[in-house]
């Protein structure tokens, strides 16, 4: 039988395929060591498996990344102090995950230069928010935004294995509408 810790790496694998080690390890919110442990002993189980020489996690080695996932879950990760270990999901195209905060549903949705009508295909609902993750923040001002709550985020590697995550909101700023950074938490 896993342990409690051991059951959310698994589950969360199966949700979002392979992932960065450096992710579950964020998840878990534990030291480095006690997550390393965890991970050695369910690799040991054959139950997780290196990707891509030991940088990627998966339920097997043969799993493929998903980039747009993987995006997510690192703003994911923004929120992870407050979001339960289960209360996030896969989400419905084309958003990538679900999750739970503070009992609102928010959404984060990954899109890539040329992708600004696929929120069209968004169903907004009451008390569900939007966090929408672009390559930069200009490509917001082209955007048909759904009637419902929107964050911005860009992601910028920097070379470092850790993105910086940047998150914007629109505000009126003299009359115009623009896009202000925000801190989150």
């Amino acid at each position: 039988m896993l342990l409690q810790d051991e059951q959310y790496v698994v589950k969360w694998l199966t949700q979002y395929g392979a992932l960065p080690k450096a992710q579950i390890t964020r998840m878990l919110q534990k030291p480095p060591k006690t997550a390393d442990k965890i991970l050695r002993n369910l690799k040991k189980q054959m139950r997780i498996a290196d990707v891509a020489s030991g940088y990627y996690i998966g339920l097997d080695s043969m799993c493929q990344p998903d980039q747009r996932t993987i995006l997510a879950v690192w703003v994911l990760l923004k929120f992870i102090d407050y979001v339960d270990p289960m209360a996030h999901y896969p989400a419905v195209y084309p958003s990538q995950i679900f999750f739970l905060k503070e009992n609102i549903g928010y959404e984060i949705v990954v899109l890539y230069d040329g992708e600004q009508s696929l929120l069209r295909l968004l169903q907004p609902q009451d008390d569900l928010k939007y966090i929408i993750v672009l390559p930069h923040i200009s490509m917001a001002a082209s955007l048909r935004l759904p009637d419902a709550p929107c964050l911005f985020a860009t992601i910028d590697y920097r070379g470092e294995e850790e993105p910086e995550i940047v998150f914007y909101s629109e505000e009126a700023v003299n009359g115009t509408e623009q896009f202000v950074c925000k801190g989150v938490g």
